[in-house]
């Protein structure tokens, strides 16, 4: 297997989600971080890399200065691609340049900060022929995997009602106001974009309903509220969902819910049965009907890979054993990485490899957040993805 090098933009001291991205592509052995920019600020920078082990000629001041010298370097010793995570104002700058510049690029969610951003890296994507991920980890789950085929072979019967939630209770005061780095970023207009929670969180509840099932939103009806006294954006919405061929739901997601925690969970009905997943317990599906009892399957058993060859290809460890967050991460990384390989092998990738996030799911997650503000700025009326 071919180790590829990974660069990355962001991931500075103290910051959580570029630590992860770091943890779950090295999970497998088949990717070794070989540079970065990690920190707007270069002493901080280069903190980071000593901690990490990053050779210093390796770790660069700004990303643009990573981009000239990495092609200074003989083609086999440069990155072979580079994981942006970053705030989300920097998200298309950044995997613009890299992809201009001939690198593949794994990028953080929401790709960019509008939709215009989103169509452009979307055409400079296709013409620059480099692989481009987006990380929508709660895709990765092996029991997404098989709800997402047992609903393409046909069990639910035709999807009638999809209902996903993902409620936190982190933002329930202004701790913006305090400094908290987190906080104060994702409640900034000029960071954040249009959208707070329904940027941050709304974005993973719609992208799962629309992965699993198949279906896309066509219209959304939306009501947006910031709870929090002074916070510019939203801290809770609710929103109404018409799908393609017919199917209704329904889409709530906060972050001052509370007591919550990350309680991401999604609910999809058919004619003939029903399931429903929960990230807190992510090893197991229940499938449900009015004429049986309930079906929990459980994650790593033989009969889940019968199912699902795409639930077994997430899969790491006996059943029984917890496999959950960082792994979800993981799977990602393998299938972007295979689909590299595949074409540094010169040969066509798998289905199954490419079965992560990618560009459309960018532009369709852009196209969620504009509409979901529009229809609640708008009087809460229907409009259109």
């Amino acid at each position: 297997m071919q180790i590829l090098k990974m660069g990355q933009v962001g991931g500075g001291i103290g910051a959580f989600i570029g630590e992860v991205h770091r943890k779950a592509a090295r999970m497998d052995g088949g990717i070794r971080l070989t540079a970065g920019a990690f920190d707007v600020n270069p002493q901080n920078s280069l903190k980071q890399g000593k901690i990490l082990g990053v050779d210093k000629k390796r770790v660069y001041k700004t990303y643009t200065e990573m981009i000239e010298k990495e092609l200074a370097l003989p083609v086999e010793e440069r990155i072979d691609f580079v994981a942006v995570c970053t705030p989300n104002h920097t998200h298309f700058p950044i995997a613009k340049a890299f992809l201009e510049a001939g690198f593949n690029v794994m990028c953080e969610k929401p790709m960019t900060l509008t939709v215009e951003e989103a169509e452009e890296l979307k055409i400079i994507s296709k013409a620059s022929k480099k692989i481009f991920g987006l990380m929508h980890n709660y895709t990765a789950y092996p029991m997404v995997k098989l709800a997402k085929d047992m609903i393409k072979q046909g069990d639910l019967g035709k999807i009638r009602k999809i209902v996903v939630q993902y409620p936190q209770g982190w933002l329930y005061q202004n701790i913006e106001k305090t400094g908290q780095m987190q906080a104060s970023w994702r409640t900034d207009p000029k960071t954040s974009g249009a959208a707070g929670c329904m940027g941050d969180i709304g974005t993973h509840a719609a992208n799962l309903a629309e992965y699993i099932t198949g279906l896309k939103m066509t219209q959304v009806l939306s009501d947006l509220t910031a709870f929090v006294k002074g916070r510019k954006l939203d801290d809770d919405g609710n929103v109404l969902l018409r799908f393609t061929k017919g199917a209704k739901g329904i889409l709530h997601a906060s972050q001052i819910s509370v007591g919550e925690e990350n309680n991401l969970a999604i609910w999809i009905y058919g004619e003939e049965k029903g399931i429903h997943w929960h990230q807190e317990h992510p090893n197991y599906l229940h499938v449900i009907s009015q004429t049986a009892p309930e079906q929990i399957w459980k994650r790593g058993n033989p009969y889940v890979a019968e199912k699902s060859e795409a639930a077994a290809r997430c899969t790491r460890i006996p059943n029984g054993h917890p496999e959950a967050f960082l792994e979800a991460f993981a799977n990602n990384y393998c299938n972007f990485a295979d689909t590299i390989r595949a074409k540094n092998e010169r040969r066509k990738a798998t289905d199954l490899e490419k079965d992560f996030p990618g560009i459309e799911a960018g532009v369709r997650g852009m196209k969620f957040i504009r509409a979901v503000v529009d229809s609640s700025k708008n009087g809460n009326v229907w409009t259109k993805i």
